[in-house]
This record gives C-alpha cells, sequence and structure tokens, in this order.
C-alpha cells in the first residue's frame, strides 16, 4: 500500500505517521511507501528504524505550481488532506487563506482526477463549516452555513470532495474534526489555540492566558482520538457512507470553566492558579460564532469514536506528551 499526507509536519499529521509506521499496515494492508508533504520538510519518525516502508519527505506549498507532482508519480491508495492554514491565520490573511485551503485544495482533487488513480482520500474538514444560530445540539442535518473565511474554504473543500466522489474520480470521506485538545508545542494562530494553551501551559508549570469567559462552550476531542478519526475513515466501505461523505466526529461538549475544574482535578490547584483571565474581543468574536455541541449519530453509527470526558483528555496528553508527570 502507498499513502500520501498532506501537512505531515503538523501535530496530527506527525502522530498519524508515527501510528501507521509503528502499525505497518492500514487497515490490515502492509505499507511500502510513504510520502510526506508539508511546508517544512516532514521528518521521517524514530520509530521507522528497520522498517521496509520506503519514505520520501517534500517540502512544499501546496498553492504552487507542480506541488503534487510527486503524488501523481506515486499513485497513492489513500491520500490524507491534512494540510491547512488556521482559523485565525485565514481570517486575518484572506488571501493565503483561500490560496491555501482552497486553491491547494482543489489543486489535490484536480491531480487526482487527472491522474486518474482513484484512491481513498480522507480530507480534514472542521466543525467551522457550520454557523450561528445552534440548535441545543447540532445534527446531522443542520445546514452549513460557516460564519468564517477558513469555515467557508472547509465547506466548499466538502462539497467539491463529495462531487468528484459522485463522478468517480476519487473515493473521499471528509471528517469535520472537533478542536483538538491538548496540543504539545508552542501555541499557533489558531483562534481556538487558547483551548489547549490554557491546560498546557499550567500543566508544564508555565501561566497561560484565556481570552473568554468560563461559559463559553465548545467541543472537543483529544490527538489521540483525532488520528483513530482517520485510520478509521481510511478503511470505511464507501457504500456504507453512501452519497453524504462529510462527517462530524465524535466528541464532548465542554465550557471553558469545565476545563478548568477538570484540570484541577487530574493535576490539583496549582496549575489551575496559573491561568490568567484576560478577555479578547478579536478571539471572543471569533469563537462566539463557533458551534458548541453535537450529536453525532452518523459517526457513532460508522464506528468513529471519542474520549467521553474532559478528564480523560487531559489524561491523554499528560501520558503522551508529559511522560505521565505535571509540574
Amino acid at each position: 500500500m502507498k499513502i500520501a499526507i498532506t501537512g505531515a509536519a503538523g501535530l496530527i499529521g506527525r502522530k498519524l505517521t508515527e501510528r501507521l509506521v509503528a502499525d505497518g499496515t492500514l487497515n490490515g494492508r502492509p505499507i511500502a511507501h510513504m510520502l510526506l508533504m508539508d511546508i517544512l520538510e516532514p521528518a521521517v519518525p524514530e520509530v521507522a528504524g528497520g522498517s521496509d516502508i520506503v519514505f520520501d519527505t517534500q517540502a512544499v506549498d501546496i498553492s504552487a505550481q507542480g506541488a503534487y507532482d510527486r503524488l501523481a508519480s506515486l499513485k497513492p491508495d489513500v491520500v490524507f488532506h491534512l494540510a491547512a492554514i488556521v482559523s485565525g491565520e485565514a481570517e486575518l490573511d484572506f488571501d493565503k487563506g483561500y490560496r491555501i485551503n482552497l486553491d491547494g485544495t482543489r489543486a489535490l482533487y484536480d491531480t487526482v482526477r487527472q491522474g486518474g488513480f482513484n484512491p481513498r482520500l480522507v480530507f480534514t474538514s472542521s466543525i467551522a463549516v457550520f454557523g450561528a444560530p445552534f440548535p441545543d445540539a447540532i445534527d446531522d442535518d443542520f445546514h452549513s452555513t460557516p460564519l468564517t473565511s477558513y469555515g467557508a474554504q472547509k465547506a466548499m473543500g466538502e462539497l467539491m470532495l463529495s462531487d468528484l466522489t459522485r463522478k468517480g474520480m476519487l473515493d473521499g470521506i471528509g471528517i469535520r474534526l472537533p478542536t483538538i485538545v491538548v496540543r504539545p508545542g508552542k501555541p499557533n494562530k489558531a483562534a481556538s489555540g487558547f483551548f489547549s494553551g490554557i491546560l498546557r501551559e499550567p500543566l508544564m508549570g508555565q501561566r497561560a492566558v484565556c481570552p473568554v469567559s468560563a461559559d463559553v462552550m465548545h467541543w472537543m476531542a483529544s490527538p489521540r482520538s483525532a488520528v483513530g478519526f482517520l485510520i478509521h475513515a481510511a478503511g470505511l466501505d464507501g457504500a456504507r457512507i453512501g452519497p453524504r461523505r462529510n462527517l462530524t466526529m465524535p466528541g464532548i461538549a465542554v465550557t471553558v470553566g469545565e476545563m478548568v475544574e477538570s484540570l484541577g482535578r487530574v493535576a490539583g490547584s496549582e496549575p489551575v492558579n496559573r491561568i490568567d483571565w484576560e478577555p479578547d474581543e478579536f478571539i471572543s468574536g471569533i469563537v462566539a460564532g463557533w458551534p458548541r455541541n453535537f450529536d453525532a449519530a452518523r459517526a457513532a453509527e460508522l464506528g468513529f469514536t471519542a474520549e467521553q470526558d474532559m478528564d480523560s483528555i487531559i489524561r491523554v496528553f499528560i501520558e503522551d506528551e508529559l511522560d505521565g508527570t505535571t509540574h
């Protein structure tokens, strides 16, 4: 089996690569070749030592001419399309957001369509495709009316994915990821970054700023669950998915206040005391237009799973990123 991953140097891309290399298979089929693409050249994971997998790494702007030439030559069986400009940056830089998130995605679709190799293409969409006003829980029939440029770009990618799948030009599935927490590393330009920051920094002995009020609710899952979504999506039978190829992934609806309470239960009061509450109108304005709670029935019926509580999500971070200890 041959696999291509765009955005392979990002958090989810790295963890997906590590999981696939460690397993050596994808849905029971041995992996022979992996193409890893990102704006910065992705690293081959350390767990690849002794592996028979052939690795090809590429630093490339996915919107540039010829960006997908290597992918076209490889003709992968599965493509994981993770590359994107994050929400806050897409809102601040209109041209860059559309160039990467829309034009770069369309260039990938066109490469597959013109190459005629019809892979399973897993597209990471977002719950930002939905816009207010919201019901108490957004079900699978709720309309897509994004209120941010990022959400609009992802919605367009979903529509193109469905159309090309309908025409038999690729075998696509779009997975609308919850906000992924707790993300390791340094903060990025995502408007949702503080959801990780108010847990990550305090757990590492550092101060963190919360730019929204405690009653702000959001839909979340862990990086471990996100990797599980991608792998499960890659192996789903197309007939089971049906013509509606874009799915909202499971997660938990939790308020910022509940996140902080969970942090206290898992790690004690000291990390909680490292959070500074400083309102930010720009961040609060973006977050106000985001969905808060979902009924992800279709995804659950198709076998997608995620954590059931915030305590579990925090423990995943401590186990996977902090070697089981906090500061």
